[in-house]
């Protein structure tokens, strides 16, 4: 009973923060228009303190690896949040949601081409209408443009890109998420900190007549990521699959709603039919992939009573 209580608490509180980020990030840049590069610097500077906390109170223990392994994975984590805030910066709440939910076709199209895995025909059906939804989604959003446009579509690759590695990686090095994250984040800081002073108006934002409240959103945006972070891995490491699936799907639809009565996102009726074809295939998709483990673990545990009864 504790223990359910503690899942279904940890599952709130990450439904709310991660809403809170999406809307909190929109928000600054509207109103005070912060720099994005350096917005993502000072939340992994945020994250990489929160961790060493973690750490100390034994959350986590860290693992000694190199630090050119990586070099790749702290690049890529740099191009997907970089990205993907400057795709919620130009295009509304919804759209950006939307077009999040290609990562999933991305990621299974890289893991075909480059690591030549296979996929049921099933699985590759599901996606037929996450990419017909989004792309409905874009083409009717009254706020459509090229440059929001392109954003989303790099923001899409290079998570994709980020989510392959990080498995691979996982594997490769035996470390969990956030042991990962522990190296990802002061590494992608500091790649930022190179970067800012080249593409952004570093002594503007000093200047900036900062109010309390600008500052306040500012830090809290910060503290949030990290809990966003935080609480993904602890569901990721306690639940399945499918639980995160679904719980992501709700995030979906009350992302959507909140930037329609946050930010005055209207939503037109043939962008209401790609959201929803969108959230039909990626539970389509959620609903597959664990019907196809259940069948893999059934296989896997068939092949090991028929090897120990011929042993016998």
């Amino acid at each position: 009973m504790k223990k359910n209580l503690k899942i279904i608490f940890n599952l709130v509180l990450n439904i709310i923060f991660s809403i809170t980020i999406v809307l909190l990030n929109k928000w600054i840049y509207r109103n005070i228009g912060f720099p994005n590069i350096t917005l993502s610097m000072i939340h992994f500077l945020v994250t990489f303190l929160g961790l060493v906390i973690c750490e100390k109170f034994d959350i986590f223990c860290i693992k000694d690896v190199a630090i050119k392994e990586m070099i790749p994975i702290a690049v890529s984590f740099c191009g997907f949040v970089v990205l993907s805030n400057l795709s919620l910066a130009h295009n509304t709440v919804g759209t950006y949601q939307v077009a999040k939910m290609l990562t999933t076709p991305c990621v299974i199209f890289l893991q075909i081409l480059f690591y030549k895995k296979s996929f049921s025909l099933l699985v590759k059906l599901t996606l037929l209408p996450i990419i017909f939804g989004v792309i409905i989604n874009f083409y009717y959003d009254i706020q459509f443009n090229i440059t929001g446009t392109i954003y989303a579509t790099l923001g899409v690759l290079i998570t994709s890109l980020y989510q392959v590695w990080v498995n691979r990686k996982q594997m490769e090095l035996q470390m969990d998420p956030m042991q990962l994250l522990y190296y990802q984040a002061p590494l992608s800081a500091a790649l930022l900190l190179v970067l800012v002073p080249i593409v952004e108006p570093v002594q503007q934002t000093i200047t900036h007549s900062w109010s309390y409240m600008d500052i306040l959103m500012v830090l809290s945006s910060s503290v949030v990521s990290f809990f966003v972070n935080l609480t993904s891995y602890w569901i990721i490491g306690h639940t399945s699959p499918l639980t995160y699936n679904m719980v992501g799907h709700g995030k979906f639809c009350l992302l959507i709603i909140g930037g329609s009565i946050m930010f005055n996102e209207s939503l037109e009726f043939n962008q209401a039919i790609g959201i929803t074809l969108t959230l039909i295939g990626i539970v389509l998709y959620a609903h597959v992939k664990m019907k196809d483990n259940r069948i893999i673990i059934r296989e896997s545990c068939n092949d090991e009573e028929k090897s120990f009864v011929h042993k016998i």
